[in-house]
């Protein structure tokens, strides 16, 4: 369930029926605030926290991580697992026990996927959305955004933005599928001033000894 995390497609049946069908300009007006002051970051390191449920059995998974993006750039760590992403190429490494193994691919063939940078951005394309309502947790003032893909085949069907109304940052969101599941992502830590080297989102394998190479480029 894990393996694969934020970049893996999460490919969902069509949802039947749309709720919506126009983009909420106040809706709106959150998150174009929100894409543009990540655009203008210097760079942003969170930890966080991954959950699934099962909303039909009740079973449910969770699992912490860190993360580090500048720009398209993205450096996913979790255990046993590790994502680096340096805008042209994403390697994949899985440590389990005394395996080891980095899957490479070309960035440009994930533009589908939802990774930490897009998520950002998702909004802009193929989506309607509208503002839910708000809520406070923790004393933070929380806006709830819906977003239903436009296309049957949009590989997310339902996203769920959380926003920080003061601040204007993305703490966390939600991905419903169709099996009665939802996947949730919450930040716990946010630097939004991260001073990060552009080598870090580069996959080394000198550090990490003999691995087994998977080049799918």
């Amino acid at each position: 369930m894990f393996k694969k995390l934020l970049i893996t497609c999460f490919l969902f049946s069509a949802v039947a029926h749309f709720s919506f069908a126009q983009k909420d300009p106040k809706a709106k007006e959150i998150l174009d605030g929100v894409s543009q002051k990540y655009k203008t970051l210097k760079g942003l390191r969170a930890s966080f926290d991954f959950s699934y449920e099962d909303l039909v059995d009740g079973r449910s998974q969770s699992q912490t991580g860190e993360i580090a993006i500048k720009g398209d750039k993205y450096h996913l760590k979790l255990p046993e697992q590790e994502i680096f992403n340096n805008g042209k190429t994403v390697w994949t490494y899985i440590e389990s026990g005394n395996y080891k193994e980095v899957t490479i691919n070309n960035a440009s063939e994930m533009e589908d996927e939802l990774t930490p940078s897009s998520v950002y951005t998702i909004y802009q394309k193929g989506y309607n959305y509208r503002l839910m309502g708000e809520k406070t947790e923790n004393k933070v003032v929380i806006q709830e955004i819906e977003l239903l893909a436009v296309n049957q085949g949009a590989p997310f069907k339902k996203v769920l933005l959380r926003v920080d109304k003061v601040n204007k940052d993305l703490i966390g969101w939600e991905i419903f599928d169709d099996q009665g599941g939802i996947f949730k992502y919450r930040f716990k830590s946010i630097n939004t001033n991260a001073d990060i080297q552009d080598d870090y989102f580069t996959f080394n394998p000198q550090k990490y000894g003999k691995i087994e190479i998977i080049d799918l480029r």
